[in-house]
C-alpha cells in the first residue's frame, strides 16, 4: 500500500495516521528545530505555563501524550511526578532517551485513540502538539478522560484556528510558505511542514477544543489563548463523584 500524500492526507482516519506516523519519522530529527522557529521561540515558555496550569503533587502519576523529544515529559519528572511518555513515532522515543540524563521517565509507543493505559490511573495528562494530529479527536479526548483519575487535570498545548476569516488565511499563507520553504530546505519536500496549515483548516480551533472537552465530561474547562490567539492552552478536570454515604 503507498504512502499517502499531503492532498490525501485527511480523506479519513486511516489515512490521517499512516500520513502523521510517516511524517513524524520524517521530520523527528528536526523536530525540536523546527518547534523553536515556528513558535517564534516561544515554545519552551509556553511549555512551562503549561505545566504550571496542571496541577499534580510529587509521586502523582503523569501521562505526556505525544511526547516528542520529551520536553513536558522532563518538567513534570522534574516536580517528582512519575512520568510516562507516549508517542506513535519510535525515533521521537529514541532522540528522548538520549536527553533523559537520570529523569524518571518510562517511554512507550502508542496510539493516543486507543491507550495501552489502565482506566482512571493517571493524576495529570499533558500534551503539546497532540490532539490536532490525531485521526479522529473525539476518540483520543474520550481515552483522555478514561484514563484520568477522578479530580485529575488535562493540559493541551496547540497551535489555534483564529477565529476571524482575514486574519485565519493570512496566518495559514503565512504557515504555508514558511512551512514550504522549511520543507524544500531540510527535507526536499514542501509538503511536509505544509501539514502543519492543512491540520490546523481542519481543526475546530480553541472554542471548538473547549466544547468537546465537556462534551466528554471533563469540567473547569478553560482556554487560553496565546501569542494574540495564534497557539492555545486548553485545561480539564475530570469531576470527582460525589459520595451517597
Amino acid at each position: 500500500m503507498s504512502e499517502p500524500r499531503l492532498k490525501d492526507a485527511f480523506a479519513a482516519p486511516d489515512t490521517k495516521r499512516r500520513y502523521v506516523r510517516r511524517l513524524f519519522a520524517t521530520i523527528a530529527d528536526r523536530y525540536d528545530l523546527i518547534t523553536r522557529l515556528l513558535s517564534w521561540g516561544g515554545d519552551q515558555r509556553w511549555k512551562r505555563r503549561l505545566t504550571e496550569l496542571v496541577p499534580f503533587r510529587a509521586g502523582d502519576r503523569v501521562l505526556d501524550l505525544a511526547c516528542g523529544t520529551g520536553d513536558l515529559a522532563f518538567a513534570a519528572a522534574a516536580r517528582g511526578a512519575r512520568v510516562i511518555g507516549l508517542d506513535i513515532t519510535p525515533r521521537m522515543l529514541v532522540l528522548a532517551r538520549a536527553k533523559t540524563a537520570g529523569a524518571q521517565v518510562t517511554w512507550i509507543v502508542g496510539d493516543m485513540g486507543a491507550l495501552p493505559i489502565a482506566s482512571a490511573s493517571c493524576q495529570a495528562i499533558t500534551t503539546g502538539y497532540g490532539l490536532r494530529n490525531v485521526p479522529d479527536l473525539t476518540a483520543a479526548i474520550d481515552e483522555i478522560v478514561r484514563v484520568l483519575a477522578p479530580g485529575g487535570v488535562v493540559g493541551s498545548l496547540d497551535f489555534d484556528r483564529p477565529e476571524s476569516p482575514i486574519v485565519r488565511a493570512i496566518y495559514l499563507r503565512y504557515l504555508t510558505i514558511v512551512g514550504g520553504v522549511l520543507g524544500w530546505v531540510l527535507h526536499r519536500d514542501p509538503d511536509t511542514y505544509r501539514y502543519i496549515p492543512a491540520s490546523i483548516r481542519r481543526y475546530p480551533g480553541a472554542p471548538g477544543v473547549a466544547e468537546m472537552m465537556r462534551r466528554a465530561g471533563l469540567v473547569d474547562v478553560r482556554h487560553v489563548p496565546l501569542l494574540a490567539g495564534f497557539m492555545a492552552l486548553h485545561v480539564g478536570r475530570k469531576p470527582t463523584p460525589l459520595r451517597t454515604d
